[in-house]
């Protein structure tokens, strides 16, 4: 009876409840396991009840009082004697939902429940023998589970049996209720591109069947409950976002009729009015207006064009519609899309973040990324058609757009209009660069002046909008708000549109401007774009960037930080291979260096995966003559142009090259020729496909059989414990790596010294390295891609023990304490941010951290353990913990507390 009151209590939703959650959690978990099912089904009510009422800033708080109450180990207990035991099917269905509201606001309870392997199988058996609320109670479970990116690799891990699973509940023959949850699990399942490169690698056939089936439910949905029907479509379409990344599931959209099926939730009726009139263009036009009018569906619009200028995006270049149908479907849709691209000029000023930027962001975008498309027949359409419909309107448009552009970058105004709106007056102001007919008048006045302007208040954070918070219908959603072990590359696109979009813009204007002197803002814009270069990390302003350098005779990447191997170039006493001309004059490289940028260029029988692209060089192998340092010596083809191989080869190891006109045509030649195709598409001036990778400076791949037969050194590891070895190069029996001294010595300067010194570990094939072999993997692989490996992280990190944790982050400590020999400044810097970061998730590693500080003579390390031990240094010292560390570093921890206590120091928080 008290249960049942509490129950009816907290359903109130009264204010003063609130005060009183917390008190009812210890009770209610402890009645969980209570033998009278009615109070333990009451119990797991009220505590679903309570959970979900909380507010956020209280779950920290309620997690520390579910845990110490074990309600999570309790409520695993009793699903998994549901089977075959006596529980009412009402009870088991509770204690799931229970669950799934555990799962829902706490991260860390995931990855432990993934792990009980038996409740697992329970819920697969209960799913496939119960009916419909334990199907969707248990669906909504998995969707849970699949919060964390861990958990979600595992489950897509396990192949066809989840995604079977998945796939046909999302089938036409279930209840919406069951198909809806089978949506929701795919979207949490599919949340990023190496996901969904698995999961459409398994299922992509049946999955996009499911998904055109969801689309189409409206259509086929008469007599059903309109809201049902809504959520259904909106999870379909939703899921359709997969396309934004490329596969060959785009195949499977486009043979189940996807043009057909986002008209239709675009223009009621359109099949009808088509059988009715002949669709001139004009007439086209106007059905398109008319349907638009009507407000069909309205809410769907911006899923419609995205889905739709994804689908455009990632077209093969031979792309056409398969029947007559198909190019009217297509037609109708890139009209609608240019109508809505002319209203969202006409609103201008009048669209507020919180009307509809977001149709008319996202039918804009679709425009742009048609009109980019690498399908000839979409961009060329998308053209047409756009002229078609700014005939009447397009000038005047043209001059109120460039008017509210110029207003919005005025020092005055910039960042304090409508950010979003700027993006789509961008985004509209691209679209028309590409339109002859409108170039001139796009790049008369200050049109340049005014994108570099708004770049640079962009690069000092003067203003700064992601695409995120505004683009709500692809990502508002509770699920991006509610992951954990998330770490996933960053969007081609950035963080900042306004940047983006001005570099686009800018990119277009430059290309359009080659007939006007812009010498005056030449050198500021050089010098922003370089900026870019140097501070933005993101793929697509990088790219953008390259675009415009490219105009003014630089092709690449130029960064300050990164001088990539420019120097070795020029060192021809450490290189291996020599490339002769057919003039008689050579140039010398590396080996490592060619296998990783440019293995065109080596001999096929030495690296067979070049064979296939060396038809323009002879490759010879011949005794060398000139330097007894050369293993080997290439001689080319007499096609091959010394000079445009030379600046080749100033791209390889700098990153970039400059080049005048005549010479980039040579060099276009030969880079196409050596399949290097980011430097052919920036000497081509194209502005990449969205996607497109950066040209990394990773040379990681080196490290494996790729690099192996040019490794001339071999880092052996401390044995620090008994472990089994086995090399898959070599039976040299301790860990080891075999590595390249070039790369080494470029990257490291104490290791240049010592292979440069003339003493005995220059001329060494071995060098014995002071740390353990986990820590020389990370220090290795630092070395060779720039980047410091990163320790377990979220779930994973959050369900180790003290000692786990300890044995992942001791490596870190061995190589910020080896970094400091080596004379790695910015080894030393990551290494100790990653340590702080561990001690601010576990405090209790704070004592083993000083310990191990102290045996390397890190006495910066150990007083930053101090620091976060001073807050219980008093504990520690009652409890005798303190007596594990000598004098010192005891001293060391009361200082440390001393300081805390006069609010001068420690980390209190």
């Amino acid at each position: 009876m008290a249960v049942n009151v509490v129950v009816k209590l907290v359903s109130s939703n009264s204010s003063m409840m609130q005060l009183y959650l917390t008190d009812l959690i210890n009770p209610l978990s402890s009645l969980l396991c209570s033998n009278n099912l009615e109070v333990a089904t009451s119990c797991a009510t009220a505590l679903n009840m309570v959970l979900s009422n909380l507010s956020v800033k209280r779950e920290k708080q309620v997690w520390e009082i579910v845990k110490e109450a074990k309600t999570l180990i309790q409520i695993i207990r009793i699903i998994r004697e549901f089977p075959g035991g006596t529980q009412p099917i009402e009870n088991f269905q509770e204690m799931v939902s229970l669950l799934y509201t555990i799962l829902w606001r706490w991260p860390p309870s995931r990855y432990f429940v993934w792990k009980d392997t038996i409740l697992i199988k329970v819920l697969e058996d209960s799913r496939i023998k119960s009916h419909l609320s334990t199907k969707v109670a248990v669906l909504k479970l998995y969707s849970a589970l699949a919060l964390c990116n861990k958990v979600a690799k595992e489950l897509l891990g396990n192949g066809e049996t989840i995604l079977t699973m998945m796939v046909s509940c999302m089938d036409v023959s279930e209840p919406l209720a069951v198909r809806i949850e089978g949506f929701r699990l795919a979207q949490h399942l599919v949340a990023d591109e190496q996901r969904c490169i698995k999961m459409t690698s398994l299922c992509s056939g049946p999955l996009i069947k499911a998904i055109i089936g969801g689309m189409r439910v409206w259509r086929l949905g008469s007599g059903k409950g309109v809201n049902d029907l809504v959520s259904l479509l909106d999870e379909a379409c939703r899921l359709a976002l997969i396309t934004r990344w490329p596969g060959e599931h785009h195949n499977h959209f486009w043979e189940q009729g996807i043009d057909k099926v986002l008209l239709d939730l675009l223009l009621e009726n359109f099949d009808k009015q088509a059988s009715e009139h002949p669709l001139t263009p004009q007439a086209r036009i106007s059905i398109a207006q008319q349907g638009l009018d009507t407000n069909f569906l309205i809410a769907l619009r911006p899923y419609i064009w995205e889905i739709f200028g994804w689908l455009a995006v990632h077209c093969r270049k031979d792309f056409r519609p398969s029947a007559d149908r198909n190019e009217l479907y297509i037609d109708m849709l890139i009209t609608c899309a240019c109508l809505s691209f002319v209203e969202a000029i006409c609103k201008g000023c009048q669209i507020s973040e919180n009307d509809d930027t977001s149709r008319s962001e996202s039918s804009s975008r679709a425009v742009l990324v048609m009109m980019h498309s690498s399908s000839t027949y979409i961009a060329s359409k998308v053209r047409l058609i756009l002229s078609g419909v700014l005939e009447i309107k397009g000038n005047e448009c043209l001059k109120r757009l460039l008017y509210l552009l110029d207003y919005g970058s005025s020092a005055n105004n910039f960042g304090s209009a409508n950010i979003p709106k700027t993006v789509v007056e961008l985004v509209c102001l691209i679209c028309y660069s590409g339109l002859p007919e409108y170039q001139k008048n796009v790049t008369r006045g200050d049109g340049i002046r005014t994108l570099v302007t708004s770049i640079r208040r962009c690069l000092s954070n003067e203003v700064c909008t992601s695409r995120r918070s505004f683009a709500l219908h692809f990502y508002h959603n509770v699920f991006y708000e509610r992951t954990c072990c998330w770490m996933t590359a960053e969007e081609w696109e950035g963080k900042d549109a306004l940047l983006f979009y001005s570099l686009w813009g800018l990119a277009e204007l430059v290309q359009h401007s080659s007939d006007i002197d812009h010498s005056h803002i030449k050198s500021n814009l050089i010098k922003t774009v370089q900026e870019v270069l140097d501070n933005v990390s993101a793929p697509g302003p990088r790219w953008l960037a390259a675009n415009i350098l490219s105009y003014f005779g630089v092709y690449g990447f130029p960064n300050k930080h990164d001088k990539g191997f420019g120097r070795a170039l020029e060192d021809k006493e450490h290189t291996d291979l020599q490339l002769l001309f057919a003039n008689g004059e050579s140039v010398s490289v590396h080996k490592i260096i060619l296998s990783v940028r440019c293995p065109s260029l080596l001999p096929p029988e030495q690296f067979p995966q070049s064979a296939e692209t060396t038809d323009n060089f002879l490759v010879k192998d011949v005794p060398s003559k000139c330097c007894p340092m050369l293993q080997k010596e290439v001689r080319l083809s007499a096609r091959v142009d010394q000079q445009a191989l030379l600046k080749l080869l100033d791209y390889v190891y700098f990153g970039y090259v400059e080049a005048g006109e005549d010479l980039a045509r040579k060099l276009k030649t030969l880079a196409k020729s050596c399949n290097m195709q980011p430097l052919f598409l920036m000497l081509c001036r194209k502005i990449p496909k969205w996607g497109t990778p950066i040209p990394s400076s990773d040379f990681t791949d080196a490290l494996g059989p790729l690099g192996f037969q040019f490794a001339d050194i071999i880092l052996e590891a401390e044995e620090t414990e008994k472990m089994p070895w086995a090399c898959s190069f070599c039976s040299l029996l301790v860990p080891h790596m075999h590595a390249h001294k070039f790369i080494l010595q470029s990257r490291c300067k104490y290791l240049q010294a010592l292979f440069l010194s003339g003493m005995q570990e220059s001329h060494s094939q071995s060098i014995k390295v002071p740390v353990s072999w986990e820590a020389l993997i990370k220090l290795v692989r630092l070395i060779y891609s720039r980047k410091l490996p990163d320790p377990p992280f979220g779930c994973l990190w959050d369900n180790m023990d003290t000692k786990e944790r300890l044995y992942e982050l001791k490596p870190y400590v061995e190589v910020y304490w080896l970094a400091e020999f080596w004379i790695l400044e910015d080894v030393q810097e990551a290494c100790f941010t990653t340590i702080i970061s561990c001690l601010d998730s576990d405090r209790q590693l704070a004592l083993e951290v000083m310990k191990l500080a102290a045996g390397f003579s890190l006495w910066k390390l150990a007083e930053v353990a101090a620091d976060y031990m001073a807050p219980i240094y008093h504990k520690l010292r009652d409890s005798g913990v303190l007596e594990q560390l000598d004098e010192l570093l005891i001293e060391l921890v009361r200082d440390a507390s001393v300081r805390l206590s006069q609010g001068s120091g420690g980390f209190s928080g």
